[in-house]
């Protein structure tokens, strides 16, 4: 039940850690949010440097894809009932190098339907207006049957 507990960090809490999911843990993600949106941070440590001086593509990825999660529970009209939500496709574009500083993403739910929900992330450093990465992600809600 990640998504109930993450669900529950970002009710009860304006701004925090996610270890409630693996990945997030080891990529020591906290967030801060307002009414309008979740921010993620990454704080930069040794361990995701990819090429020399570069954030790993992969942690981005993982950034990206944790900010489309928390944007489709925010977006949930109820956070206690939530379905099992899966990403499906996961489209990252890498757009400038990630340097070994702290990095924040977001992410806009651009479509929300009963089963399938879209979603444009963003990562960005120094300047939100000029992103490192950007990605478009679709989930899958998986609904309990009712009974």
């Amino acid at each position: 039940m990640t998504s109930l507990a993450l669900a529950a960090a970002l009710r009860d809490e304006r701004h925090g850690r996610l270890d409630m999911l693996p990945y997030a843990r080891a990529l020591d993600l906290h967030f801060d949010q307002d009414d309008s949106e979740v921010r993620l941070i990454m704080p930069f440590a040794i361990g995701l440097v990819g090429a020399p001086g570069r954030i790993h593509g992969g942690a981005l990825a993982g950034l990206l894809e944790i900010a489309g999660l928390a944007a489709v529970i925010v977006a949930q009209a109820d956070a206690d009932h939530l379905p099992r939500i899966r990403p499906v496709t996961v489209t990252v574009d890498f757009m400038r190098e990630g340097s070994p500083i702290d990095t924040h993403a977001a992410a806009t739910v651009t479509r929300l339907g009963r089963r399938i929900v879209n979603v444009s992330s963003l990562a960005w450093q120094y300047d939100r207006s000029r992103p490192i990465a950007a990605a478009n992600i679709n989930f899958l809600l998986d609904w309990p049957e009712a009974t």
